[in-house]
């Protein structure tokens, strides 16, 4: 039974933890509106098994599709995506029976373009709540610029920072893999990490040198306010290991100045959280 389930670190229970009080704020807000009533959704492009268990604990924990599922109103939609069809197959035992929840098999970066993102548009009344949460550069920013240009979905979004240092971000540019640089240009969406991520003014030679965590941090949240069109993009929450290395970031950003004031107290009272402390 347990075998599509992943074993998660306490940074993903932090982060569970986060999206579904978010995601309860959102519900009760939007639900409330009624002139015009709008539908809202849930949508999960990295959706998993829909549980996992706890390195810390040992226990299961519901994974991010349960906990949508759990928020009261409800969402008037789900749509969950994975590409491991044994997590398919899980997130389909587990939603059996419940309506309005649509399950999908393939890659996000096309399902969501042309199916999941259309069920959310800005002119028919509807707005999304979107979990993008990839396990490391698997998303491609065509997927990112359109949530935004869409002005309907606000977005949480993973910045795997831990892969792109470990494959892409070497103090010496120029041996990295050339697969691996494609993978970092698709989810930035052009080779503009170059400049962001090397400074050649430091020494006498012009040789580049790779600059700190915080400020890639930074220029991408710039890049998915000025390029990708959303209104408020929060400075993103560092999700640490017992290293206390930047595993990811977690990002959130909207259209809306309240959604943003929201996201900021969450995101306030969970920073100390991802303290090594908590295990590993």
């Amino acid at each position: 039974m347990s075998e599509p389930f992943d074993y998660v670190n306490y940074w993903t229970e932090i982060k569970l933890d986060i999206v579904q009080e978010y995601a309860s704020a959102y519900a009760r807000i939007l639900s409330a509106q009624k002139s015009p009533p709008l539908k809202f959704i849930y949508i999960d492009a990295f959706a998993g098994a829909g549980i996992h268990i706890s390195k810390r604990t040992g226990g299961y924990v519901p994974g991010s599709p349960l906990n949508a599922l759990n928020v009261s109103p409800p969402f008037d939609e789900y749509h969950l995506i994975d590409l491991d069809g044994d997590k398919v197959d899980s997130l389909r035992s587990l939603t059996q029976g419940i309506p309005n929840v649509r399950i999908y098999k393939g890659d996000c970066n096309q399902l969501l373009l042309t199916d999941v993102f259309l069920r959310a548009k800005f002119e028919n009344y509807r707005r999304a709540l979107c979990l993008l949460d990839p396990y490391g550069l698997h998303l491609n920013w065509e997927v990112i610029a359109t949530a935004g240009q869409m002005k309907s979905i606000d977005i949480f979004l993973n910045f795997p920072v831990e892969d792109m240092n470990r494959n892409v971000l070497w103090r010496n540019p120029e041996r990295v893999d050339p697969k691996q640089v494609k993978r970092m240009t698709a989810f930035w969406g052009d080779d503009s990490w170059r400049d962001v991520a090397y400074d050649t003014s430091r020494n006498l030679f012009g040789l580049p040198e790779k600059l700190d965590n915080d400020t890639i941090a930074e220029a991408f949240r710039e890049r998915l306010q000025k390029v990708a069109g959303f209104n408020h993009v929060l400075t993103p929450i560092p999700m640490r290991n017992s290293n206390n290395a930047v595993v990811y970031y977690l990002y959130f950003a909207s259209q809306k100045p309240v959604a943003s004031n929201i996201v900021r107290d969450i995101f306030d009272k969970y920073r100390d959280k991802g303290a090594p402390s908590h295990g590993t």
